[in-house]
């Protein structure tokens, strides 16, 4: 196989069965009053909470004990019928709404692809698994009312950055069928999301190459080494885990890009289908990196991606 260290960008590509490598460069839901500006949302959000009578495990009931989902529907036709749960960032103590949500949701709707902006509780007062069961919730909502918002119940991912990535990944691999016999429609559906696209991401809490932020604010001080190794997402990678597209930069001063080698790798163990974009240069908390000459072209390359399996139209 053909390595190539130079250029920008290195492209991996796997399918399960070989390996290129190439240089590029239920019930009715609650509306809220949004989150997001009218700007952020040009018109087209829509907030409600994931438990409209209080979510499990609640500690209070002030907003930050409330997860919530805000809606965009594109305004188009969506050909193929895909929504999009989108996970923000923010080390699992604030949320990045903007650049790593609404931007992305604003993004989608563009290209005809409906997006959820999950706003799931976080560890300055939560810790696991609080805020994967919001995650959770959040597919289930999607699933169940995906005939209302126009997409398919087997074209639902789930987008997620930096800690949101880790917590997209968790989803990835931490799923269950739903609970047919319950009275909530929305908890007899299925948790697995369809496809993963992370961004950053953080996977792994071993050292070296662990963001240790993310780590004490999901687990708090001292957390369980069993616990620690269940959450570090490269080592919870089966056959079953949802095909993935990655996007990194090697001299991510924040969380190593390692953290998406070692969850590629596994991928391709695994027989997953995935892919990924490495940069050489550029900064932790990219987004969708507007005006950035040496990444603006990732989310092109994502969106090539989502065409070749179906996701977005062309």
């Amino acid at each position: 196989m053909r390595k190539i260290f130079f250029g920008f960008a290195l492209t991996v590509l796997a399918t399960g069965v070989g390996l290129a490598q190439v240089a590029t460069p239920a019930p009715a839901a609650v509306p809220l009053p949004s989150t997001a500006s009218a700007v952020s949302q040009g018109g087209a959000g829509t907030t409600m909470l994931l438990w409209p009578g209080g979510a499990p495990g609640a500690l209070g009931d002030e907003d930050i004990d409330k997860p919530t989902l805000t809606v965009f529907l594109p305004a188009g036709p969506n050909a193929t019928k895909t929504g999009v749960v989108v996970a923000p960032g923010g080390g699992y103590t604030h949320l990045a709404m903007e650049k790593e949500g609404f931007a992305f949701a604003r993004w989608l709707n563009e290209r005809g692809v409906a997006a959820f902006v999950l706003q799931y509780r976080l560890g300055m007062k939560y810790h696991h698994p609080i805020e994967l069961e919001d995650a959770q919730r959040a597919i289930r909502m999607v699933r169940a009312h995906a005939a209302e918002y126009g997409v398919a119940t087997d074209h639902i991912g789930m987008w997620g950055s930096s800690a949101g990535g880790h917590l997209t990944a968790t989803a990835g691999t931490k799923f269950d069928m739903g609970k047919a016999d319950a009275s909530d429609v929305i908890e007899q559906q299925g948790s697995r999301p369809d496809f993963l696209i992370l961004s950053y991401p953080v996977i792994t809490f071993h050292q070296p190459d662990l963001h240790r932020g993310s780590l004490k604010f999901l687990l708090g001080d001292s957390p369980d080494p069993a616990l620690v190794d269940s959450l570090s997402a490269e080592t919870q990678v089966t056959k079953e885990t949802p095909p993935t597209f990655l996007f990194a930069t090697t001299d991510d001063k924040t969380v190593p890009v390692i953290n998406s080698v070692m969850f590629y790798s596994a991928l391709v163990k695994a027989g997953v289908p995935a892919e990924m974009h490495l940069f050489q240069h550029g900064s932790h908390g990219a987004g969708l990196a507007v005006g950035n000459p040496q990444l603006s072209g990732w989310p092109d390359l994502l969106a090539k991606w989502m065409r070749e399996r179906g996701y977005m139209a062309p």
